[in-house]
């Protein structure tokens, strides 16, 4: 099958394409960065926009820049950009690691960072790491910009907090102490597949015990989000296998799993409980 009919738009300002979103949302209209989530869906007609709005041609989209301890990702930054360390110490080479499960390798060359929240897939390692580790998210639109916070940016499966006429145009992240420790840890049945589940954990170690510890799940339930009970499991605690059982102990407890058919609630529950640990263990070795 090939993709319904739908009229092209190229902006080449962030104001040309907010005024153009404003125009052609109420029609169906999508922004197109890397497309490699809308394309497929369109060319198997299950997505039928009339108007496509292409913000590849926005220089300042692609930028990526690390200015006042703050990592800014642009709208059109690619996963690529991450195959190698951003920055030095652990974010840098958590972020890499992340990046790496993502797909397959042509889908990292033209995908983007940025994309990936605005579909919010459960199994999105991006989205995992925007609400772990607190990104702010920018989006614009004709009445002005607006900040959202990772936490609440994501509203459920494929549900997002941007209204149909914004535009996200940049992800920041705060940069991490450099002494924080991080681990990440996902299973999917192939490589490239969807995550069935997916841990992210980071901490410091301040007298030989853990704080401003972090622990957030993907994957096993319709968004990521963080585990505040595994949480408290592991602050003032010292990094070892009983804080790391109680932590992983208190995310299965908290879970409220997906179902499909070929994975039950449990499965899942136990998987993610087992990633929690594997996680924790990653970031103290």
């Amino acid at each position: 099958m090939k993709p319904a009919a739908f009229q092209y738009h190229n902006p080449l300002t962030v104001e040309d394409a907010v005024a153009t979103l404003a125009e052609v949302a109420p029609d169906q209209g999508r922004i197109l960065a890397g497309g490699q989530s809308l394309v497929p869906t369109m060319a198997f007609r299950l997505a039928t926009p009339e108007h496509l709005v292409d913000i590849n041609g926005i220089e300042e989209l692609g930028r990526l820049a690390i200015e006042d301890g703050v990592l800014s990702i642009g709208a059109c930054v690619r996963h690529a950009a991450f195959h190698r360390p951003v920055l030095e110490g652990g974010f840098g080479a958590i972020l890499t690691r992340m990046a790496g499960h993502i797909g397959h390798y042509p889908i990292r060359q033209r995908g983007t960072f940025c994309g990936s929240l605005a579909q919010a897939d459960p199994s999105s390692e991006w989205c995992l790491a925007a609400v772990t580790l607190d990104a702010s998210i920018t989006a614009q639109s004709t009445r002005g910009g607006r900040t959202i916070a990772g936490a609440d940016f994501i509203e459920g499966i494929m549900t997002t907090a941007l209204d149909e006429d914004e535009l996200l145009v940049e992800t920041r992240f705060a940069l991490p102490a450099a002494d924080t420790r991080f681990g990440f840890v996902e299973f999917s049945r192939r490589a490239g597949d969807f995550a069935l589940a997916m841990a992210l954990a980071s901490f410091r170690l301040s007298g030989g015990v853990m704080i401003e510890a972090r622990l957030g799940i993907g994957g096993a339930e319709d968004r990521p989000r963080r585990i505040g009970e595994a949480e408290a499991e592991l602050n003032g605690q010292p990094p070892g296998t009983p804080a790391f059982e109680a932590a992983a102990a208190a995310v299965a407890a908290e879970l409220d799993p997906m179902e499909d058919a070929g994975t039950s609630a449990q499965y899942r529950r136990e998987l993610a409980q087992c990633l929690a640990r594997r996680a924790l263990e990653s970031a103290a070795s």
